[in-house]
């Protein structure tokens, strides 16, 4: 297996100046190796602490990337990721279920952070986004039938982003899909591939026309639970009970989902994971999303059967007392207690 640093223009739009890649054959690795010339650029943009020439204000975050991991600056300068480790399991676990070969975890967190290094300048300021990183495995080997592939590729991607919906912080507005599924029993819901996205932008798309900010899923067996968002895990919360739909093969079981789940157990709510029917939405008090890109994202509204059901935003509730917690222990502002946050150096 070796490892290649290709080096991009950073004046592209996308803002993806290098990538960092894998290439596999079968389950044979040889020893990584960074070319030395790639060296000695990326010991160089390490002694230059400046920030690329970029409006952070004005990030956005229109890629199309759907879901990976963050790189944060703290106040302090220094830059982190939070709990990268489950992204490599994650990674691999997945590609066992599709039948694809995968790097370790070992080599899964050496190319992100070899990609995050030589990107470093990209990281905004505290406040003004993340760098985003996409790991991607895909089949490279000379095949056209259907069957796994003899050769992987694993590249991992970079670019500053500020945030996931264009509502920015503003609450959410999200319209339930009756018609098209997410994902179906013993699919392919909790794998973090692109099966999971493409069946769902027809129905994004026209969400989206009438003004919605996203779409929730209900299962596809029965029509009548609510799963997720196009790209987050959802949370109603209703007094000191905080509950979320059970991660039963058809949804991905999220890292800030699982977060989250831990951070609200720490502060005494009582959490639940379960089959949660569409109508309990009329229940709940609040509605929060999760997830990589979205973060923890209040919802405002949800239409379900033309009926719109408003819900709590705002501060001072449950909802943005979890966030404060997760961004704090993100950016290394609070004390992380639990060994979530890996500084990049």
């Amino acid at each position: 297996m070796a490892l290649r640093c290709l080096l991009k223009s950073p004046t592209t739009s996308s803002y993806i100046s290098k990538i960092c890649g894998f290439r596999m054959h079968g389950t044979k690795a040889v020893a990584s190796v960074v070319e030395e010339h790639v060296s000695a650029i990326l010991r160089s943009e390490r002694e230059d602490e400046e920030y690329a020439d970029v409006d952070w204000d004005n990030l956005g975050f229109s890629l199309g990337l759907i879901e990976g991991m963050k790189a944060y600056r703290g106040e302090d300068g220094r830059v982190l990721m939070f709990r990268p480790e489950l992204n490599a399991m994650r990674m691999k676990n997945g590609a066992e279920r599709m039948c694809m070969h995968s790097p370790s975890v070992q080599q899964f967190m050496e190319g992100v952070k070899q990609t995050v290094l030589a990107n470093k300048r990209w990281v905004p300021p505290p406040g003004k986004g993340s760098l985003y990183l996409r790991p991607l495995l895909f089949g490279s080997g000379a095949s056209l039938g259907v069957s796994a592939a003899s050769e992987y590729t694993f590249v991992v991607f970079g670019s500053p982003v500020q945030n996931y919906f264009k509502e920015g912080t503003a609450a959410l507005n999200l319209y339930v899909e009756e018609v098209i599924p997410r994902a179906y029993i013993g699919g392919t819901g909790a794998v973090k591939a692109i099966s999971n996205y493409g069946p769902v932008l027809d129905a994004m798309r026209r969400a989206k026309a009438r003004g919605f900010s996203d779409v929730l899923y209900l299962d596809a067996e029965t029509k009548k639970n609510i799963e997720e968002v196009s790209a987050a895990n959802i949370f109603l919360v209703k007094g000191n009970t905080i509950v979320t739909p059970a991660t039963n093969g058809t949804i991905l079981r999220g890292i800030i989902r699982e977060s989250v789940i831990e951070i609200a157990l720490d502060l005494g709510y009582k959490v639940e994971e379960r089959v949660v029917p569409v109508e309990e939405m009329k229940e709940a008090e609040e509605v929060f999303c999760t997830g990589t890109a979205a973060g923890i994202a209040s919802v405002g509204s949800i239409t379900f059967q033309n009926i719109r059901t408003e819900y709590k935003v705002g501060d001072g509730l449950v909802t943005q007392q979890l966030r404060s917690i997760l961004v704090g222990i993100q950016n290394g502002s609070i004390q992380d207690t639990k060994g979530w946050v890996l500084e990049i150096d």
